[in-house]
């Protein structure tokens, strides 16, 4: 049995088969969900586990590149918004939670429902690389500068 950090076996085999540039999506409890996608479904009640919860432990496993929010996140459910967004290990960007969700329709790896209750309170992370620190210092010394 692992020890410590994500238990849930769905979870860690989306973590481990995930590569860079993927784009996994943590949702709320009422999220729709497109026909067809991958889905993992963490909620076990309203509330648990909550958003702040798996961003918490997703930043653990996951090399985390960049994470978009919805606008209507803030604006809803601030005390929520400012707990989970103060946990990512980058700055969100914010978009129109239409706009967000019809991008992530066609683009998303997959979608992780938790069982937060409150509205709005998504979060799209892209996966990183954990090796891109060495390869652009490796390329620097190749050709004498850093790639643009």
């Amino acid at each position: 049995m692992k020890q410590r950090g994500i238990l849930h076996p769905e979870l860690l085999d989306l973590i481990a088969s995930a590569g860079h540039g993927d784009v996994i999506v943590l949702t709320d409890a009422g999220l729709r969900v497109p026909k067809g996608a991958r889905r993992i479904d963490l909620g076990l009640a309203c509330g648990v586990p909550g958003i702040v919860e798996v961003v918490r432990a997703m930043n653990e496993e996951l090399v985390i590149e960049a994470a978009t929010v919805a606008t209507e996140f803030r604006d809803w459910n601030p005390e929520v918004y400012a707990a989970a967004t103060e946990v990512l290990p980058v700055e969100p960007d914010e978009r129109p939670h239409q706009e967000l969700m019809d991008d992530m329709a066609t683009r998303a790896y997959a979608y992780v429902k938790t069982g937060e209750c409150t509205a709005y309170a998504s979060v799209a992370l892209v996966c990183g690389v954990n090796y891109l620190e060495e390869a652009i210092d490796l390329y620097t010394e190749i050709h004498g500068e850093p790639p643009s």
